[in-house]
């Protein structure tokens, strides 16, 4: 990856894997914005980012996206903003094709537009042929991925459970119907990092290495 050109990173990752730390510290570490499914989310809802709105901004400049950052001041800062303004940390993946599209083109604007971090949604897919492009997936065996939302989240184990093998399920079937890969298939990643040994900033370095050398 050339850090001197425009680059994207994608991670994907499994609940409780502390993917997303990972997807912030790096973001931290390259200076560059992190975005996730909670703000492209919240992006769509409060902004109403529609196929049509979003073409309509296509209209009046190339690089819509820039054009729509620097009018709604969005940043490092205020990605964090909607996280802590009430978007969930797992928003509903009950979503219309309609909706999907315009995700789709989000992503694609950002990537044409700056340099990012994008954890989660289908971004790996989406993104494939940027030519600046490192996709990254972070697991954790079970018993971490269980220990991390009973801690996180105050919850029990068994519910920590039942929340890890529900939004598996989601995720997968939501990757499935809108790509037609598994998000498990690892021809679809650069990197594929087990957190079990290692914390959050030793996997920064782990992918920090990778950038340098490829």
């Amino acid at each position: 990856m050339n850090r001197n050109e425009k680059f994207v990173i994608t991670i994907n990752r499994e609940l409780g894997s502390g993917g997303r730390t990972v997807g912030e510290l790096l973001a931290k570490r390259l200076g560059v914005p992190l975005y996730d499914k909670a703000l492209i989310q919240g992006l769509q809802d409060k902004y109403n980012l529609s196929v049509d709105e979003i073409e309509r901004l296509k209209g009046r400049s190339h690089s819509w996206w820039s054009e729509f950052k620097r009018a709604m001041t969005i940043g490092l800062t205020t990605t964090q903003n909607y996280v802590q303004h009430g978007i969930v940390e797992e928003p509903d993946l009950l979503v219309t094709d309609d909706i999907y599209e315009s995700e789709v083109e989000i992503l694609k604007g950002i990537a044409e537009s700056e340099s990012c971090v994008i954890t989660g949604r289908t971004a790996f897919h989406v993104l494939r042929r940027h030519p600046n492009h490192v996709s990254i997936l972070i697991q954790a065996p079970i018993d971490q991925r269980i220990a991390r939302l009973v801690r996180k989240r105050g919850i029990s184990q068994e519910d920590a459970l039942d929340i890890i093998e529900r939004v598996d399920k989601e995720r997968e079937n939501y990757v499935k119907r809108y790509t037609g890969t598994s998000r498990y298939d690892t021809r679809n990643y650069d990197l594929v990092i087990s957190i079990a040994e290692h914390t959050e900033d030793e996997v920064v370095e782990l992918i920090m290495n990778y950038i340098e050398h490829h």
